[in-house]
């Protein structure tokens, strides 16, 4: 399997920005902007994170999402403020090929079920935001600032025996810092479960890219912070992925 290389937007309407361990935002730049850029750079995704809809239980802002994916022609999963089956179904209906969800799952994890019935597994995604303790990782929710009480190793694998399709795996304790993911997270969930796991947080180089690749053998790697301030390109990381015999679309 080709692992797939994925452009994160972290949104907070109507900008994209980047928070470091999930606070002090800075913008970016338009969501719209930023997923014509990476579809030309050739991502194999888009995942568009609002990341404070939940946190501040306000209304999805689907023309935003709308927008984003009208001149893309890749995969574009979405995320944040979902709480119903009929948010999802309006999702998809502006665009979205896929949903990403993870506060309102943690508070009724029969929505995976019921969106994985209708929808179809692979059209769900349950975003993990995974934070470490002495010795164990705790699920939170609302970007980052809610403790759930869940430990992560358990809840990957009821989402995938609810039917989630996908895992999206972020570190609180990684996120925007540019030092490297977790390894030992990554590659924990990645071999506790059947289901494609995309990593993400703490990307600093192609160098950690291809690190986590070989070492935890995920689905897929989102990206944010290294392709917003230009220090590489996804066609750069693609090509010196492809140099070192790891398997990506060209």
């Amino acid at each position: 399997m080709k692992t797939r290389i994925i452009a994160k937007l972290d949104v907070k309407s109507p900008y994209v920005v980047k928070p470091v361990h999930f606070e002090g935002l800075r913008k970016i730049s338009t969501p719209e902007e930023l997923a014509i850029k990476y579809y030309k750079q050739r991502a194999d995704e888009i995942f568009y994170i609002d990341i404070v809809a939940s946190l501040y239980q306000r209304e999805i802002l689907y023309e935003y999402i709308r927008k984003t994916a009208q001149n893309i022609y890749i995969p574009f999963a979405v995320g944040g403020g979902i709480r119903s089956i009929d948010d999802i179904s309006k999702l998809f209906h502006n665009g979205a090929d896929k949903i990403v969800i993870n506060t309102h799952a943690i508070k009724d994890p029969n929505i995976i079920d019921k969106a994985a019935k209708i929808f179809g597994s692979q059209a769900v995604v349950v975003n993990i935001e995974a934070k470490k303790w002495d010795n164990w990782y705790e699920c939170y929710t609302d970007c980052g600032r809610i403790r759930s009480g869940k430990n992560v190793f358990e809840w990957v694998k009821e989402v995938e025996q609810r039917g989630a399709g996908e895992i999206l795996l972020q570190c609180v304790d990684t996120d925007g810092r540019q030092r490297g993911f977790d390894k030992f997270l990554c590659k924990k969930v990645v071999d506790l479960v059947d289901i494609p796991v995309v990593v993400c947080s703490g990307a600093s180089s192609k160098e950690d890219i291809k690190e986590i690749i070989e070492y935890s053998k995920p689905s897929g790697v989102a990206i944010a912070s290294i392709l917003h301030y230009n220090k590489t390109t996804i066609q750069e990381i693609k090509d010196y992925l492809l140099k070192n015999n790891i398997e990506v679309s060209k």
